[in-house]
């Protein structure tokens, strides 16, 4: 895309990002929520529509969306109210879903986000949100195969997803590529693991991103025809189909052709959008009040005491690490990436390791063995004043980094003292000098050929030596003391 120029191509980019909130039940009835069970056994006579049932707000609902809209820095409603929005697809069994359309729980927000282009400085950008409202979850359609005996193909529907409530966030046309587009999408889902009202979970369909994408001739030119790609489950997508869309759009204006306002999806396997249907337009939904739900209202009060139960959000200790630990923006934005990592760091750094450190071991190894388990920092069997305990023993030099990283598999496994662990088994680091330099003069007798090249100039044999004496050791040689008396002797 070019860019440089009041008459470059600029996209222009909004993301519709659907997020499903993770109460036990659904958001008008008592249905529940749970993922992986036989398709159609999570429903009732309120999911199906059947004649006089009638909906009843679940208040998790409502609590989860207020908190999602404070995170996200927009003005709660005093009041709002449940739409009726005509939705005749197979998916929805009444033929209508329950939204909000011009009163929302909320409105007006903005995020900050990290933008790390390739090739580019690392930048911030404000993020406009235009609002978060509440609404149900359609079912799922599966399309099958042909059909041997009719040889006709078919769709099954599963409405177990049905009614499950949705926090539906729209951001302003304020993006502007598909990288600002995924880390935005990425932010989002942070917090929302963050407050705990949804497990953002996108191969499972808790957050699902819609994105709207035109160009124009320069930034003040108006917003061209805009184009929408359905339901994103990942954020390398995000990027790759806003990447593609962009440069479609603007081959298409180049050759004369028109752009026209549809749906489109994203394959993933040719790595192109293909046009879904013709874009509907909120005319043609037909709102109208929902006229068995009455009108929301949440009290100063209570919107007071829901805000004080937010924890520290991930912008907010991205910050934090940079400034009171001096860590990087990069650990500290590796770190703050998930709650529960950032939980034990914190614990970690209050039993009394250095910061660095402590983040060195939480970034690479525990890291590594948290995500080839699957599992969390949370489930660690190996605890974070353990780590500490660690830390410092390699701080004091009563254990090498090698010795750690032997013990470490243990420790991750059972968990257990490192200390004891160190003492049991002997691995404490020899730092006694006289030890040491016996070891050496030892080492130096059995390599009289190695210490005269190493006189005569081949300043590079001292790492063999220190091979040499480490293997003697099993690692545990104090080794900035074993280089100094080993440099002391070598040099006779």
């Amino acid at each position: 895309m070019m860019s440089g120029s009041d008459n470059a191509w600029e996209a222009v980019i909004g993301l519709e990002t659907h997020v499903q909130l993770g109460t036990k039940s659904k958001i008008f009835t008592a249905a529940s929520t749970a993922f992986g069970d036989d398709p159609n056994t999570h429903i009732d006579p309120v999911v199906c529509g059947l004649p006089g049932t009638l909906p009843v707000l679940n208040e998790k609902v409502l609590e989860y969306a207020v908190k999602a809209a404070m995170a996200l820095n927009l003005k709660i409603s005093e009041h709002s109210k449940f739409d009726r929005k005509q939705y005749f697809y197979p998916d929805l069994p009444k033929n209508y879903q329950i939204s909000q359309f011009d009163e929302p729980i909320a409105e007006e927000g903005w995020i900050e986000v990290e933008v790390a282009e390739k090739g580019k400085e690392t930048y911030l950008k404000k993020i406009g949100i235009e609002r978060l409202h509440m609404e149900e979850d359609a079912g799922k359609l599966v399309h099958a195969g042909s059909d041997r005996l009719s040889g006709s193909t078919h769709s099954l529907v599963d409405y177990n997803r049905a009614g499950v409530a949705l926090a539906e966030i729209v951001s302003k046309p304020d993006l502007r590529t598909g990288r600002e587009a995924a880390e935005y999408a990425s932010e989002i889902r942070r917090i929302m693991r963050y407050l705990g009202v949804s497990d953002g979970n996108m191969q499972e369909g808790s957050l699902r991103c819609d994105v709207n994408i035109s160009v124009r001739r320069g930034s003040k030119a108006p917003f061209g025809t805009k184009v929408e790609i359905k339901n994103m489950n990942s954020f390398s997508a995000i990027q790759k189909a806003c990447e593609h869309e962009i440069q479609r759009q603007i081959k298409a204006y180049e050759s004369g052709e028109l752009v026209v306002q549809e749906t489109r999806l994203w394959d993933e396997s040719k790595q192109l959008t293909k046009s879904m249907r013709s874009k509907e337009g909120s005319s043609d939904y037909r709102y109208f009040p929902d006229p068995d739900l009455g009108p929301i209202e949440v009290s100063a009060q209570v919107r007071e005491a829901w805000r004080a139960e937010l924890p520290e959000l991930p912008s907010a200790k991205r910050s934090r690490y940079a400034k009171e630990f001096g860590l990087s923006a990069y650990d500290a934005r590796v770190l703050s990436d998930e709650f529960p990592m950032a939980n034990y760091f914190e614990e970690v750094v209050a039993a009394g390791a250095n910061y660095k450190a402590a983040s060195n071991w939480i970034t690479g190894d525990l890291a590594a063995y948290v995500n080839a388990k699957k599992s969390s920092f949370s489930d660690l069997s190996f605890l974070p004043t353990q780590l500490a305990e660690m830390v410092q023993m390699i701080d004091q030099g009563k254990i090498s980094g090698k010795i750690a990283k032997e013990i470490l598999p243990e420790l991750l496994e059972k968990g257990g003292s490192p200390k004891a662990i160190v003492e049991e088994r002997g691995l404490g680091m020899i730092s006694d000098p006289l030890v040491i330099t016996s070891i050496v003069e030892e080492l130096l007798k059995s390599y009289p050929d190695e210490v005269a090249a190493f006189r005569n100039g081949k300043n590079k044999l001292q790492g063999f030596f220190v091979g040499q004496l480490m293997k003697k050791t099993s690692g545990k040689a104090d080794p900035k003391l074993a280089n100094q008396i080993l440099s002391q002797k070598l040099k006779g």
